[in-house]
């Protein structure tokens, strides 16, 4: 049998309403956010600063990328653990790529130059990388179980977008905490953060969405 017509087969046996996989993936990430945010509150919390915080457009654009990223790599992760993912799903991540390069535009043209090191270095970077994987533990977890009720056609892929969302998932909650609020430093730390994240997804969806 052709791997088309094999494709093909499965999506008709596993026929099921359209948004089914939508809720499966739905529920099982805000059953791994939860999670998080108790570790969240118990380890780190909001910033001591946070509602003076909130009238920064600086903040409020680190928050609102993470929650486009996350709703971006949503769809990515859903569309990816169905066989026969359509085309261009990459095509999602434009928009929080392209808000991410606008924001370090007026970054770098409103900041002496001088000072772009020490935002982009910033205070908080070793906390970064690492409570942002720990906070997307348990995401990451609940989006392959939901991924696995499904029959992915490219299970590193499938990894890959379940770790981005569950990367994305837990920077929202950290993002709470995190006092560097600069394009410059979200553009390095929780980037580098957010790729060991979704390297991770890759690897275990190769090894445990494989059909």
């Amino acid at each position: 049998m052709k791997t088309d017509h094999l494709i093909a087969a499965l999506v008709a046996d596993r026929a099921e309403p359209s948004r089914s996989p939508f809720l499966r993936l739905l529920l099982a990430l805000m059953g791994g956010i939860l999670l998080s945010l108790a570790v969240f509150l118990a380890l780190l919390g909001p910033r001591t600063d946070f509602m003076p915080a909130i009238a920064t457009w600086r903040f409020d654009f680190k928050i609102l990328l993470m929650l486009v990223t996350a709703v971006s790599a949503f769809g990515l992760c859903r569309d990816m653990g169905r066989p026969g993912a359509p085309s261009g799903s990459s095509r999602r991540l434009l928009l929080p790529l392209t808000a991410i390069l606008i924001a370090l535009g007026v970054e770098c043209a409103t900041v002496p130059s001088l000072l772009w090191g020490v935002r982009l270095v910033g205070t908080n970077s070793l906390i970064c990388l690492t409570a942002i994987p720990l906070l997307s533990l348990a995401p990451l977890a609940m989006a392959l179980w939901a991924m696995r009720q499904g029959a992915p056609t490219s299970p590193i892929l499938a990894g890959a977008s379940a770790g981005l969302l569950a990367a994305a998932s837990g920077a929202t909650l950290y993002a709470l905490h995190c006092f560097d609020d600069s394009p410059l430093f979200v553009a390095t730390w929780y980037s580098l953060a957010g790729a060991f994240v979704t390297a991770v997804g890759a690897f275990l969806g190769h090894r445990l969405l494989r059909w």
